[in-house]
């Protein structure tokens, strides 16, 4: 039958739970409502205090931001489909949500890839950074990364518009691209030759670039004075930790897909499938807000008034 024939596809990785559902329903409310808390906070305090006006805190909005879009695209779907006895989604909604979560995917990718640049211009180039990282450069790179996620993901998307299924069930709590491809009958060989050239081309050449900075990075580190080293760790230390986390919880995703899993526990399953736009959400948040000295102390201020 062709896409279009399709009314809805069937979630089938949820079970019973009786009335503990309640209890998951109450815990995922609590996460979602601390993102959009933590992540909207950050954002304000960016954007009011000009003394964040520059390139890193730019960065660091957007990555918030990108955040809020993510968890938005995961957290309501998923706090109604608990409570439902029917785990179904329309076919229209299905394909919105694959747009939404792979393009918070690439853009979460994206950003850390500029952000990992900018630290390196910062530290191993500091006489030509304001003018290498003028406010124009900031615009443009941010543009570029939201403008070019969305002309990925809807490609990837238009490989499956027409696509003829064989069914239509998807082992998984939420939609995936992956797992709509699977149910194609026909042939698979462009949407799996798109990904590959655009891993490939796109993803290894980010993390090239990633891993060259921060060589760059830890050389200027070793070679140069203490304070040079503390500028260093204090500001890069987030952003290692955070493009670590999300880089195994985007490998755990990709694992689960492309294996055979039928003998982890469903639990750890979802756990897993889940983890990359739960956890990072509610880390971001932690690890700037601590970790950088000016955020910290606006924070801490704007605590210190309210009371």
């Amino acid at each position: 039958m062709n896409i279009s024939q399709v009314s809805h596809f069937t979630l089938s990785a949820y079970f019973d739970i009786g009335l503990f559902k309640y209890l998951v329903f109450l815990f995922l409310m609590c996460v979602y409502i601390v993102i959009i808390s933590s992540n909207v906070l950050l954002i304000v305090v960016i954007c009011v205090n000009r003394s964040l006006h520059e390139p890193m805190y730019m960065f660091l909005c957007s990555l918030f931001v990108n955040e809020l879009y993510g968890s938005t695209s995961l957290f309501p779907f998923l706090l109604v489909q608990i409570l439902s006895d029917v785990h179904t989604v329309s076919v229209p909604l299905c394909f919105l949500q694959i747009f939404c979560l792979y393009m918070y995917v690439n853009v979460e990718f994206y950003n850390l890839g500029v952000m990992s640049y900018d630290r390196y211009l910062a530290i191993c180039h500091p006489l030509h950074y304001n003018t290498q990282m003028s406010f124009n450069m900031v615009f443009r790179l941010t543009a570029l990364l939201w403008g070019l996620s969305v002309i990925v993901i809807v490609l990837m998307i238009t490989f499956n518009a027409n696509s003829e299924l064989c069914g239509n069930i998807i082992d998984r709590v939420f939609c995936a691209n992956y797992y709509v491809v699977k149910l194609s009958c026909s042939n698979a060989t462009a949407s799996n030759l798109y990904g590959l050239v655009y891993t490939f081309s796109v993803l290894f050449s980010l993390a090239a670039l990633i891993l060259y900075t921060y060589v760059k990075i830890l050389q200027v580190c070793f070679s140069g004075s203490k304070q040079t080293r503390q500028k260093a760790i204090s500001t890069c230390t987030p952003h290692l930790v955070s493009l670590l986390n999300f880089s195994f919880g985007s490998f755990f995703a990709v694992l689960q897909s492309r294996f055979d899993m039928s003998r982890v526990p469903n639990i750890l399953r979802i756990i897993l499938s889940i983890y990359f736009i739960t956890c990072q959400p509610l880390l971001n948040p932690l690890l700037y807000g601590l970790k950088l000295n000016k955020i910290r102390l606006i924070c801490r201020n704007l605590l210190i008034s309210q009371k």
